[in-house]
């Protein structure tokens, strides 16, 4: 593996006459999909997809499939990464395509290499909304076009990656996939989601769906001996030891009696829950309290428990893993942010109610997380009588107090509310659109209707109208003003961190979870990965130094963009005032800067605001320069 010269092969692919061909890069003058990335999207406005040094090795979690070009919700250059598809890409023989180019017609992109010969490369012209109304609808009937279309033509299983009518309709499409087991895809779908990747599949490719496989074989690293000895001489474990300690709270904690995010996450939150919109930043810890007991812990959790964890409904992403990070329930899968912003963000508690709704989102191929805090923010906008429901193609106001709210029947009766603005958001007539992104259509109503209406959603901005809806953890970190949000790119721990080390940071995790993403890993695996790896890089390619040097530069290049824009919204302010407050009064933090925080803020909170946005970006900047 380590021969003189190793290269990253790439397979360029213009999309408008089909053309194509594989360029080579030497290892070392880039090390992955992300630093290779970057260097063709803003030469060529490309949308880069492709694997790790260390696909197809004896690593767990280094099969993740990333994805990275110009977003179009978020406006500058963003990574989004799917689990276990890489497995099947290290197949091709090749570490990554970019797409160039617009077809002339809605396409399917076929690609396949059998054994030594060349990549087969074909574009197939089809109706995608025709596909979308078949079936189970959607990405899932796209999947299974491709499949019935082209799957005869592979001697292992492919893997299908698919846009839905969310990528046709508004910016934040997301790019699914699923395994497929004996000719069958499974229910297991993993996602590309944030970034919109999929309306960029769609709007600048005319690409619906990519479906590639093949028989080739590389030499991975495939030697447990060595790699045993690797890991004992670090941690004194062997890999699949540590690796099986490192991912416990993936898998199943003992010590909350649950699995997974969403196990964890609502087993552990407390007062920090968010519901309703993020209403709750407004009540008192024992109306917080309140809600968590009563409708998390007492049913959310208590349905994910006993119908998931104890019936052991868990699964891989596609690759051998001892995570087992997917837990499902018959054909739904439960991730926390989903099930959070289609959740009790959008005063939803009840399961099958989530169920519904999350399935309906992902069907229509959205980025889950985006578009549950789009449909909290419009529901939240209704349910104060700021827009009327006939204005967003309802004929219902959405139950969002906790006044007598029935767990099941309201969750029930907001899930169909939520349900019917989705359906809205892909309709070419629909009563309102999202082409344009939320950000602007939040700027567009307010012009109309007074600001108020943009106050209540919670979003990061980046550029003129680039939007993000936050990652669920109640703190600071996730309104950061970093190059790149929605991700992991940022510390999101509950603790006060002064604005400027929070910046500081910010910019640590950045390089962190560039070593996982240019590697291909999945960060399911970070508490060993992100410290062993460069190591490996040592030991295979003796690069270490030329790897950790171009992490900085990566991360340099990417922030030196960085459009960053001061909170437009009051909530966004509200969201870190409010966490300030409950630091010092709630959770009893004795600390001079937390204080004198709080004292600018309840002076004046819009200029505390801004003294804080930007404490948080000069940290950033310091950070991540190229030369320091």
């Amino acid at each position: 593996m380590s021969s003189s010269n190793p290269t990253i092969k790439a397979l360029m692919i213009d999309a408008a006459s089909g053309f194509y061909k594989v360029n080579r890069y030497n290892v070392g003058d880039f090390f992955g999909p992300v630093d290779l990335g970057i260097h063709l999207a803003h030469k060529h406005n490309s949308m880069n997809i492709g694997v790790g040094l260390l696909a197809g090795s004896i690593f767990p979690g280094s099969n993740r499939l990333i994805v990275n070009g110009i977003s179009p919700c978020w406006h500058g250059f963003y990574i989004s990464s799917m689990g276990g598809a890489g497995l099947v890409f290290d197949n091709l023989g090749i570490n990554m395509f970019s797409i160039v180019g617009k077809a002339s017609a809605p396409s399917i992109l076929y690609l396949n290499r059998i054994h030594g010969e060349e990549i087969e490369v074909e574009l197939l012209p089809v109706r995608p909304r025709t596909i979308w109304a078949q079936g189970r609808g959607g990405v899932y009937s796209m999947m299974q076009y491709a499949l019935d279309n082209f799957g005869n033509r592979y001697e292992t299983e492919p893997r299908i990656l698919a846009a839905g009518p969310a990528s046709m309709y508004t910016d934040f499409g997301a790019i699914a996939s699923a395994p497929i087991r004996k000719g069958e895809i499974t229910y297991v779908d993993t996602w590309a989601g944030r970034g919109g990747f999929g309306s960029k599949m769609v709007q600048q490719h005319n690409i619906v769906a990519i479906i590639y496989g093949g028989t080739y074989v590389d030499e991975d690293f495939r030697d447990r001996k060595v790699a045993d000895r690797w890991f004992e001489d670090r941690y004194q474990k062997r890999l699949a030891a540590k690796d099986l300690e490192a991912t416990t709270k993936y898998r199943f904690d003992p010590k909350f009696e649950t699995g997974g995010t969403f196990g964890v996450n609502y087993a552990t939150m407390k007062g920090d829950i968010m519901a309703f919109n993020y209403r709750t930043i407004y009540m008192t810890e024992e109306e917080r309290l309140k809600i968590h007991n009563d409708f998390i812990v007492n049913h959310y959790l208590k349905q994910f428990n006993e119908e998931t964890i104890k019936n052991k409904q868990q699964r891989t992403c596609g690759e051998p893993c001892g995570a087992v990070c997917k837990k499902m329930n018959g054909k739904y899968k439960k991730d926390y942010e989903p099930y959070q912003t289609m959740g009790p963000l959008c005063g939803i508690f009840d399961q099958r109610a989530a169920e519904k709704v999350n399935h309906h989102a992902d069907m229509l191929g959205f980025d889950a997380i985006s578009v549950g805090g789009v449909l909290s923010w419009l529901m939240d906008c209704v349910a104060d009588g700021l827009i009327t429901p006939e204005e967003l193609g309802l004929n219902e106001v959405p139950v969002f107090s906790t006044n007598g709210f029935r767990v099941v029947e309201d969750s029930l009766h907001n899930a169909n509310i939520a349900i019917a603005l989705l359906d809205q958001m892909v309709n070419p007539n629909g009563a309102f659109h999202l082409r344009e992104g939320a950000r602007k259509f939040a700027r567009h109503l307010a012009r109309r209707k007074g600001t108020a209406v943009l106050d209540k959603f919670i979003y990061v901005g980046f550029a003129r109208s680039g939007w993000m809806v936050p990652n669920q953890y109640w703190t600071p970190g996730v309104l950061s003003p970093m190059a790149i949000m929605g991700k992991y790119y940022m510390y999101y721990g509950k603790d006060f961190v002064p604005p400027r080390q929070l910046g500081r940071e910010n910019a640590k995790r950045m390089l962190n979870e560039l070593v996982m993403d240019n590697l291909g890993m999945c960060r399911f695996h970070r508490a060993w990965a992100e410290d062993i790896l460069p190591e490996v890089i040592e030991k295979l390619y003796g690069m270490k130094d030329r790897f950790s040097r171009s992490l900085l530069l990566t991360a340099s290049r990417i922030n030196s963009r960085n459009a960053s824009i001061f909170w437009e919204s009051e909530r966004n302010i509200d969201f870190v005032y409010t966490f300030l407050k409950k630091k010092k009064e709630i959770d009893g933090v004795s600390n001079p800067e937390l204080d004198r925080w709080i004292s600018l803020f309840e002076k004046d909170k819009r200029a505390a605001a801004l003294d804080f946005w930007y404490e948080i970006h000069k940290g950033i900047h310091e950070s991540l320069l190229e030369f320091h």
